[in-house]
């Protein structure tokens, strides 16, 4: 049986934050909710899905290394199209890919980018 695809899930420590950091900042729709109040989102935008997930509540440690990788076919408009002040790059890395590392508020590390060969 083949994989069809992978979805990350994100820890958060504040829900409505990260809705809106999805929803406003990075473009996403929200697809679907969980709790009541909410405590768990999945985000989509394009082809690429994101679970959110708030619901075991405390303190989200920042990681140092990426906590999601994302394809996208033109790094620049889509660093363009966000509404979000902590972007790093573009960068066109030896490996032969132009990334872009967006940080959450809750410090995780999001990776996108354009292949270049």
């Amino acid at each position: 049986m083949p994989l069809t695809s992978s979805i990350p899930v994100l820890r958060v420590s504040d829900y409505p934050r990260a809705k809106a950091f999805w929803t406003q900042a990075l473009g996403f729709t929200l697809a679907d909710e969980g709790g009541d109040p909410a405590r768990f989102g999945v985000c989509k935008r394009e082809g690429a899905t994101v679970f959110v997930d708030a619901w075991h509540g405390g303190d989200v440690q920042p990681s140092p290394g990426w906590r999601a990788y994302f394809h996208v076919d033109d790094v620049d408009a889509f660093a363009a199209s966000l509404d979000w002040p902590q972007i790093e790059g573009p960068e066109d890395k030896a490996y032969g890919i132009r990334e872009i590392i967006v940080t959450d508020p809750d410090g995780n590390r999001l990776c996108f980018g354009q292949d270049t060969d």
